[in-house]
Order: structure tokens, then sequence, then C-alpha cells
């Protein structure tokens, strides 16, 4: 078990992507950290020793979040390996399959989605909430993470369980953020918009494109650092009295005008 002093926060989809650039950020900033993905551990070394060269306690359990038993088990493993948790940052998710028409999409795929983008998160949230509020009192404040996407907000009818999923996201955090604040658990929502990673590496072009054409008002992609640094701000409770809110890291996309 790590000192019992550090901070310690569990990223789920935490070795690639956004989660990737949140870890960096914790990481410099002295986390220790419980990295979590499907992938076998001996595949993401070079990312673990990267992220435990700035000094801090590393560790990773592969672990589908989908998965009751897996959710168990990614749990225990934090609290075996560092004894506490300060943060939990709900990142892992999936696209939609194929990216079917709603009129083409099938129960399958929908029930693949919604099990790693809303159940998964809400059970695993769950589970952390309630190892944090066995801890003393006197700790300083937690916090849950929920990172949704501007689906949440705009229609894609060809990822229509991914756009329900994002969404749901957003009352998952108000529902927590309600019920935890009692315990000194902070719940916010970081809703990123178009952001260079894995999952938008298929429609680069298209983007390029878009965000040319003034997509964005900040006229360029967004980057894993960019959440990254959202992230940290609120897990080291730099926006204190804000629980329940959204952060959109979407350089100013779902702003209106006429």
């Amino acid at each position: 078990m790590s000192n019992v002093h550090e901070k310690v926060a569990l990223i789920t989809g935490g070795a690639r992507g956004i989660g990737l650039g949140i870890a960096r950020e914790l990481a410099s900033a002295g986390w220790s950290l419980m990295l979590n993905g499907v992938r076998p551990k001996a595949e993401i070394i070079e990312v673990l020793n990267e992220l435990a060269s700035h000094g801090t306690n590393i560790d990773y359990c592969s672990a589908d979040i989908g998965n009751s038993d897996d959710r168990v088990r990614l749990i225990k493993s934090v609290e075996q390996r560092f004894g506490r948790l300060d943060a939990l940052i709900n990142n892992a998710g999936i696209t939609s399959p194929g990216r079917k028409d709603i009129l083409e999409a099938d129960e399958d795929a929908w029930d693949q989605v919604f099990d790693i983008n809303l159940k998964g998160p809400f059970f695993l949230t769950q589970l952390a909430a309630n190892f944090m509020r066995k801890e003393s009192a006197t700790q300083a404040r937690r916090s849950i993470i929920f990172v949704s996407s501007i689906s949440a907000e705009f229609v894609s009818v060809n990822r229509g369980d991914y756009c329900i999923t994002k969404h749901g996201l957003g009352m998952a955090t108000k529902l927590w953020a309600v019920r935890l604040a009692e315990f000194g658990i902070d719940v916010y929502e970081v809703r990123p918009g178009v952001i260079r990673s894995d999952m938008t590496s298929a429609v680069t072009e298209k983007y390029d494109t878009l965000i040319a054409q003034g997509l964005t008002h900040d006229r360029r992609w967004g980057e894993p650092a960019d959440v990254g640094r959202a992230v940290r701000v609120l897990v080291q409770n730099e926006i204190p009295y804000a629980t329940g809110q959204v952060l959109k890291i979407d350089g100013g996309m779902t702003i209106h005008e006429l």
C-alpha cells in the first residue's frame, strides 16, 4: 500500500486518447494513478513508465467496465494497491459500432454502447462512492468526473445510441452530485468537443474542413491535454462550490450565433 497522504485517482480508459491526456496532467501534478482499460498490462508498459517518470505511483487494472464483476474487481484493486480513492474519472467509452442510421440500428450494438458508456460509469460510481464515504470525514474533498461529449447536445442520427448515453451522463452527474454532497464528494460533467484521439482519427479530414469553416470559434482541434487540464483543476478543488455543473471543453462549438 502506498503513502496514505498521496492523492489517488482512478481513470477509466486512461491509457490512450483523452484518458491519457488526463493521466499525464494528474501525474505531473503529483497524483498517484490507477489506470483502467481492456488491453493487457504488457501492451501499455511504455505508457506506465512515462507516467511513473513524474515520480508518483502508477498502476493498471485491465477490466471491462461494462461487466459487473470487472467493476467490483477494479475498485478492489484500487483499495488493495492504494487504500484510498480521491477522484474517479469516468472516461472510458466507445462509439456506435458500425455507425448505423437509427432506422437500421440493432439491439446488440445498443446494449454494448449502453453497457460501457452509461451503465458501467453509473455503477462504477456507486462502488467508488461507497468506498470513498467509508473514509475519514476529515479528509479533503473528493470528486467524481463524468467525461461525456458534445454529442449530449448535437444530434448524430448514425450514432443514436452514443448520443443518448452521453446525454444520460449529464443526468447521472446531477443525481450523484445531489446524493454525494453530504459526504464531501463533488461530481462534475466534463463535456469535450472535437478532440484529437483514436476515436476521431477516422474523421480527421472531415473535421479539418469543418473547423476551418468555423465549426469551433477557437479554430483548432481540441487536444487530450485540454481536457486533462480541466479535469486537474476540478479534482484539485480549484473550482469550489460548483458540484453538479458541466464544464465544456469545446472551443466555443456550442455557442450559437444569429
